[in-house]
């Protein structure tokens, strides 16, 4: 009985000792999140694997923050969601197919004959797209960011006609209140929102990043500021308050860092004398072998003859024909490699400086319309150099770094829960809320076979 005593003085020591968490209860705090819409572009809207598909959308970061938002008072946050998991993306080589389906890992023989491990996506024909461009007009949709919409793309009403299903953009015509007339814009406003989720000139600056730099050009930071400013102005007009976030580096994404410029590698002398020569030969002297890695040939109108050898700091996108560079010499013998493959020195910097210059607008409307702003720059950065989570290392490498889809761009589930939650730090700090974060046992990372 001494010892049973004594045990149970013990275990009511130690139990009276055991701390009590002090779990703030959740709060709105300044904000009122009665009515939440989104707006902006593929991260928003869940685009990832290249497509946009109903997991995706179900989970994608304004999704992910309405629940957290039912928490304090937040209604059930409507969406156009496709009708199901195979979806629909945009295919970058339109030649080959206007759409495509979501990538996923599987086995994939290249053209060495050697098989592995890859991303694999399918084409989807015009007609069996027809399910995935049905019009949602008329459905009470919240989440009003769209694929690739640029920010004067919301002022534009031609935005959402498709009566042509090639439409390079199918996204908006699917939610538009009244196709080819109205405006994402308008849309939106007509919501009378009272929160505002924001993420805009990302697709601004990376629709030309992704196309090496060809197409149409970024908008001056004077341009972006001014629809930036109508937008907000637009939506905070009735006292709305809200989060917008800043654009990240180019240089974390694997999209444009995976393919490495001086990856084109010669094992034998006689391969570098037989190019030197040829090159010499046709009057082509700038371009220049040795053993070892060597920088692929480009397109350079600056350039001798037209081209020249990509150098560092310059970059190839992953949307590369690989196969073609690692069997047939594309990019180093004779067949130069495409501009739309490549951001040259120039290029970069326009990025670059359009990042910086975008990002100060972005926190200068933040202050003036009084919104909490998300340091997504800082975050992506950190990201890249590795963190953990649930006890995970996480990073953006390639496939394995478990933060990314199979784009080497657009986050996964996992990965746009993360961001989830930097906008509620965001909020919380900004509103003096207590919204609390995501925590995503149903969002998918990448999914090995």
């Amino acid at each position: 009985m001494k010892h049973i005593f004594v045990i149970s003085f013990i275990v009511l020591l130690l139990s009276s000792c055991t701390p009590e968490l002090d779990m703030p209860e959740p709060s709105a705090g300044d904000a009122d999140f009665s009515k939440m819409i989104a707006v902006g572009g593929n991260y928003l809207a869940g685009y990832q694997d290249g497509a946009l598909y109903r997991k995706g959308q179900s989970l994608s970061i304004p999704a992910l923050l309405a629940e957290q938002f039912k928490l304090v008072g937040g209604p059930t946050f409507g969406q156009a969601l496709m009708p199901d998991n195979n979806g629909l993306g945009v295919n970058s080589k339109i030649w080959e197919s206007w759409f495509i389906t979501p990538s996923h890992l599987g086995n994939k023989t290249n053209c060495q004959g050697i098989t592995s491990l890859s991303p694999i996506k399918n084409t989807i024909s015009v007609s069996s797209a027809t399910p995935y461009l049905t019009d949602m007009a008329g459905n009470s949709v919240q989440n009003l960011a769209v694929p690739f919409a640029t920010i004067p793309d919301y002022m534009n009403p031609a935005f959402g006609y498709s009566s042509n299903p090639t439409n390079l953009n199918p996204y908006y015509a699917r939610i538009a209140s009244n196709p080819g007339v109205s405006t994402l814009y308008e849309d939106a406003r007509q919501q009378n929102a009272t929160f505002i989720t924001a993420w805009l000139g990302m697709e601004d600056i990376y629709n030309y990043a992704a196309r090496g730099g060809t197409g149409a050009g970024i908008p001056s930071a004077t341009s972006f500021g001014n629809y930036l400013d109508t937008i907000l102005g637009g939506l905070t007009a009735n006292g709305a308050k809200g989060v917008i976030a800043n654009i990240p580096d180019f240089r974390n994404y694997p999209y444009y860092t995976l393919v490495a410029w001086d990856n084109a590698v010669l094992v034998r002398q006689t391969q570098v004398d037989s190019l030197n020569d040829i090159y010499t030969t046709s009057g082509l002297p700038q371009l220049y072998f040795q053993l070892g890695r060597n920088g692929f040939v480009i397109d350079d109108a600056a350039s001798l003859g037209g081209v020249r050898q990509i150098h560092a700091g310059e970059y190839i996108t992953l949307s590369v024909p690989i196969d073609s560079m690692k069997c047939y010499k594309y990019g180093l013998f004779f067949e130069t490699l495409n501009d739309r493959y490549v951001l040259d020195s120039t290029e970069v910097y326009e990025i670059d400086q359009a990042i910086n210059s975008y990002n100060a607008v972005i926190a200068q409307k933040a202050s003036q319309y009084n919104l909490a702003l998300v340091d997504m720059h800082s975050y992506m950065n950190t990201v890249f150099s590795g963190i953990k989570w649930n006890g995970v290392d996480m990073n953006m490498i390639f496939v394995s770094g478990g933060f990314l889809s199979l784009d080497g761009y657009h986050p996964n589930q996992k990965g746009y829960s993360l961001i989830a939650n930097e906008f509620i730090k965001a909020i919380n700090t900004k509103y003096n809320a207590s919204i609390p974060e995501v925590y995503c046992t149903e969002c998918d990372g990448v999914k090995f076979p």
